[in-house]
């Protein structure tokens, strides 16, 4: 069956390596923070001015004055700093950030990712989404395998505006995991009792398993 949100978040927990810095996006790339294993040390990162963020606080411990970039209620850890935009984008423009899980729209066969809008829809703006693209050393895509209305968000070319070309590293889905080299896509793990054949059918996008 396919994974829960909570389950799609503790795998992607998987890839967090001791001593990485990491930025996680707006929506369900912040669960992760509730799933680092234990043992391993890393540092999370909000392009709104945190540096060390933990997990998602008790009702009661909340702080509404402190939020992550999606405006929710975070915690802090002994070592947290806090800094201006400015600081938060120079870390992340200067390379300093070694992952960036992130939500999609839409994810081509290639790589490429839109994630900012949607043609028509009122958007507030892009948001830190092409900076962390362009400036870290591996994203991970974690999303819903195919949108509300059924449609594949694994394509072969985007449709939607592009975030950034050939930037994805992995997909992970409530029905799999999906790793990009040289633009193309493979397959590499599939969530439990779903069929290679039922994935392809759910997918536009070309890849090998």
């Amino acid at each position: 069956m396919p994974w829960t949100r909570d389950e799609m978040c503790q795998r992607a927990a998987q890839e967090l390596k001791d001593g990485f810095y990491v930025n996680l996006g707006i929506g369900m790339p912040t669960l992760v923070a509730n799933f680092v294993p234990e043992g391993v040390n890393v540092t999370l990162q909000s392009e709104n001015g945190m540096l060390g963020m933990g997990a998602f606080p008790k009702t009661a411990d909340a702080d509404p004055d402190l939020i992550n970039a999606g405006k929710q209620t975070v915690s802090e850890m002994p070592e947290s700093v806090y800094f201006d935009s400015a600081a938060s984008f120079a870390m992340i423009r200067g390379g300093h950030m070694d992952l960036s899980i992130l939500g999609a729209l839409q994810v081509a066969e290639n790589g490429d990712l839109a994630n900012w809008m949607i043609p028509g829809k009122m958007v507030k703006g892009m948001g830190g989404a092409m900076d962390l693209v362009a400036g870290v050393k591996k994203v991970i895509v974690l999303m819903d395998h195919n949108a509300k209305d059924g449609s594949a968000k694994l394509v072969k070319e985007c449709s939607l505006p592009l975030t950034g070309a050939g930037v994805v590293n992995m997909v992970i889905s409530d029905l799999g995991v999906f790793e990009f080299e040289d633009s193309k896509m493979r397959l590499t793990e599939a969530a439990p009792d779903i069929t290679v054949d039922e994935i392809r059918e759910r997918t536009e996008a070309a890849f090998s398993d």
